[in-house]
């Protein structure tokens, strides 16, 4: 069963050098486990650009659609054998990086 775990962050989206090793040690468990699946960081949504092109619309807008202060700034995909598992480890995530997570399947 593969799981999405979004980090949901308010800030510049940069984890400290300390919270980056905590982050190194989790990733490290969930390669040795091999639950791993990949892990990265996401830029801000100043970067970020719009797109609609539903109908061939073309339209292109400069930062993200989304409002309110909250972003994701990164993820886990993960690979493991239980909701149960991928609960677990959303939560030790979730500590690791010291900010939000949520916690989705992903389809197919």
């Amino acid at each position: 069963m593969r799981f999405l775990i979004s980090v949901i962050d308010t800030a510049s989206g940069m984890a400290s050098p300390s919270e980056m090793a905590v982050i190194d040690e989790f990733n490290e468990k969930l390669r040795a486990n091999g639950y791993w699946v990949i892990a990265v960081g996401i830029a801000s949504t100043s970067d970020s650009t719009t797109i609609d092109n539903r109908s061939g619309a073309g339209v292109l807008n400069s930062g993200s659609s989304l409002y309110g202060t909250e972003y994701m700034s990164g993820f886990w995909i993960i690979d493991v054998p239980s909701n149960d598992l991928a609960l677990d480890l959303a939560q030790e995530g979730s500590k690791a990086c010291n900010r939000k997570v949520e916690l989705r399947p992903l389809l197919g």
